[in-house]
């Protein structure tokens, strides 16, 4: 039997170029070998699945074989199956929605499955505050032998409640009795869904979810990888200009690149929710956190809340957008009447964040836009400095930004780019990911398919693997 092409494989986790993804797949790359890990060894290989992969046939001219498909696992969970994040602030729900079935399938497949996935995959709004990412959404991906589509959705934490009675008025505790799930929610409302729609949250670590997201989802998407510059990649402090660098007309001149993130590792991750942590990944299984900052998305959201009186993240970035934060900070020029020559530090330079706030009559003036755009450049240049820090002690030149902080926040990426490149005197990019916000709901997803397999294996052991393609 022949696995015919687009198809991605979870299950045998042999990665397949996907012809209905939201972007073009690159060319063709050779097969190449897992190494074993070792944490002590700089890793730098092509892309690989976050998991094992099964060892292909040789033809009699030597040339490998493509495995045949998997067929659909007798032994799966019951539909739907769902993967979830609930974190601080957003709870991530990845669905799986089949494409196709067979008769016996069919059959399985009850009126209120159908009733779940009409209403999932029919709608881009639940109620006021849930949404459907529908520009997300991948097609063509294979889990347990069955292929269908994931679906992106989100809704605020704060809602878990309304969620939960949606649950129960859809009937869906009636056909799945277990959802893998991570975040500190998972723990929070352990309790509440055991109480409203008797179902259980099998809990994973938060950060070996968000890796497996991570590298999969990069896996099928060759243009999931991108960065900020301008046209001709000359850091924007370099550009001979009258406004600050932190103004819209500054960062107006970034455009949005792609970048090849093929051979990835090692790379540091940089995790952007209510607060920061930030890990060194040398390889699927071999990762640690080096460094974080409670100073996080959760900081800006309640400051913002706190000094210009809004409600929500949206509202918070939309002040900030039309902001100045110079009216607001001490700049270097406020110290010394332009540059700090002598070690390169450019007059509009932030010297201190919020420093012009001691002054009663600056306060008096000050708008609340002026103060959600001083909040914004204040957390996003901390987390960039600390960010440059840490990959330089650990000898890293690929640092990758993701979590809910940056969705739909392009201002917030560009400004973690410039400070970027400002710490790191050009040497490094700020690198994003198109899913951000929903690898450690992929992760959970992941798992339905991993759980066997991965019973012995810790997070720290060295597994035994299985030569693999490296093909997207």
């Amino acid at each position: 039997m022949t696995e015919k092409a687009g198809v991605i494989t979870i299950h045998q986790m042999r990665l397949h170029r996907c012809e209905g993804c939201l972007a073009a797949c690159g060319r063709d790359r050779p097969a190449a070998p897992l190494p074993g890990i070792n944490r002590s060894k700089v890793i730098k290989r092509a892309r690989h699945s976050p998991y094992p992969t099964v060892m292909n046939k040789k033809n009699c001219d030597g040339m490998a074989e493509q495995a045949p498909p998997t067929p659909p696992d007798d032994d799966a969970p019951p539909m739907p199956w769902f993967g979830m994040d609930i974190g601080g602030t957003l709870t991530k729900l990845v669905y799986f929605e089949p494409r196709e079935t067979n008769r016996r399938e069919q059959d399985k497949e009850t009126e209120v499955l159908k009733n779940i996935r009409r209403y999932l995959t029919r709608n881009s709004a639940y109620g006021k505050t849930g949404r459907r990412d529908v520009h997300l959404q991948m097609e063509n991906v294979r889990i347990r032998g069955i292929r269908g589509t994931l679906h992106f959705i989100r809704f605020p934490t704060s809602e878990v409640g309304a969620f939960l009675q949606l649950a129960r008025s859809k009937g869906m505790a009636d056909l799945v009795n277990t959802i893998y799930a991570t975040g500190g929610g998972a723990y929070k409302f352990e309790e509440d869904f055991i109480k409203e729609v008797n179902m259980r949250l099998a809990k994973l670590d938060e950060l070996d979810a968000l890796i497996a997201g991570v590298l999969f989802v990069d896996a099928m998407n060759s243009q999931e990888c991108y960065y900020w510059a301008p046209p001709d990649e000359l850091p924007v402090h370099q550009h001979p200009a009258d406004s600050p660098p932190y103004s819209e007309a500054a960062l107006s001149l970034y455009v949005r690149k792609p970048f090849d993130f093929s051979r990835p590792y090692p790379f540091l991750l940089v995790n952007i929710g209510s607060g920061v942590s930030m890990l060194v990944v040398n390889a699927p299984t071999d990762y640690y956190r080096v460094s974080g900052t409670s100073l996080g998305g959760g900081t800006f959201l309640g400051l913002c809340c706190l000094l210009t009186g809004c409600r929500s993240f949206e509202e918070a970035i939309s002040l900030a957008a039309s902001g100045d934060n110079t009216t607001v900070d001490k700049l270097v020029r406020d110290i010394y009447g332009g540059d700090y020559a002598r070690f390169g530090l450019p007059a509009d330079l932030v010297a201190s964040s919020f420093g012009q706030m001691a002054s009663a009559e600056r306060r008096a003036k000050v708008s609340r836009e002026d103060l959600a755009r001083a909040t914004l450049v204040t957390i996003t240049n901390n987390i960039g400095s600390i960010a440059r820090l840490c990959a330089s002690n650990e000898n890293i030149e690929r640092v990758v930004f993701c979590g809910n902080f940056l969705r739909v926040n392009p201002l917030s990426m560009k400004l973690l780019s410039y400070a970027m490149s400002y710490w790191s005197r050009g040497a490094l990019k700020a690198l994003f990911l198109e899913h951000e916000g929903y690898f450690g709901a992929v992760g959970c997803l992941l798992h339905l398919d991993m759980k066997q397999k991965n019973k012995s294996l810790s997070r720290n052991a060295t597994p035994i693997v299985e030569p693999g393609h490296a093909d997207r």
